[in-house]
């Protein structure tokens, strides 16, 4: 993954100072290009890190569900330690939610850049031979990264249904610190168990086409 030199740093920050979001990515890209690296080579740098992410996020929802299951059939130990723990993994999973989503919106604003300019640049072309054969790059470019975004989009989807519950409990919990509470909270982990698988078979789908995006990038190139 590419790693910008530290005497790259003080250029890309004042980029991040000119303005408003899409300036800056505009300005950022420019910059990037002028270094060397193209618009391509970040598409595939900020899928893997979409990727990384939503692998963090399959591992943390799992590991909620489960310290929930646990902490909740434990009958024993102090009733705010037990809110306090489930309140901790609520903040954890809430975490790796915020960056599945902004790995997933620097993929499409990397992926529109990217797309736009290689369809400006088709006119380009004096060989009409090339431009067919960029052409239809382009396309299955483009149709694999519809592939992927969509999946990404799905899986993203699945996490708010997942978190809801979680938040109720926790809630509940913080103005209810009694055994009864602990008990009739126990009764909701079968639907959210339900809610956690979905979202995993949805996250590793999603992997799955990161990981064979990067395979097709990676090989044309």
């Amino acid at each position: 993954m590419f790693q910008p030199p530290h005497r790259f740093i003080g250029a890309i920050l004042l980029v991040v100072a000119l303005g408003g979001a899409a300036a800056c990515q505009r300005a950022y890209y420019s910059v990037m290009e002028r270094f060397g690296v193209p618009k391509r080579e970040i598409l595939v740098n900020r899928v893997v890190e979409a990727r990384d992410a939503q692998e963090e996020a399959r591992e943390q929802f799992q590991s909620a569900l489960e310290r929930f299951q646990t902490v909740l059939g434990f009958d024993g130990g102090e009733l705010e330690d037990k809110y306090n723990a489930l309140n901790a993994e609520l903040k954890r999973s809430e975490s790796r939610a915020s960056a599945v989503h902004d790995r997933i919106d620097a993929v499409r604003d990397v992926a529109g850049a990217l797309f736009a300019e290689w369809e400006d640049e088709l006119d380009q072309y004096e060989n009409a031979d090339l431009r067919r054969r960029s052409e239809r790059q382009l396309k299955e470019t483009r149709d694999r990264y519809q592939q992927l975004i969509t999946a990404m989009e799905r899986a993203e989807s699945r996490i708010e249904p997942v978190l809801k519950p979680l938040r109720d409990q926790v809630l509940f919990l913080k103005h209810n610190l009694n055994a009864r509470a602990i008990a009739s909270l126990q009764e909701d982990l079968g639907e959210i168990q339900t809610d956690v698988d979905a979202l995993i078979r949805e996250l590793e789908r999603a992997i799955a086409e990161a990981d064979a995006f990067i395979q097709q990038m990676e090989t044309a190139e």
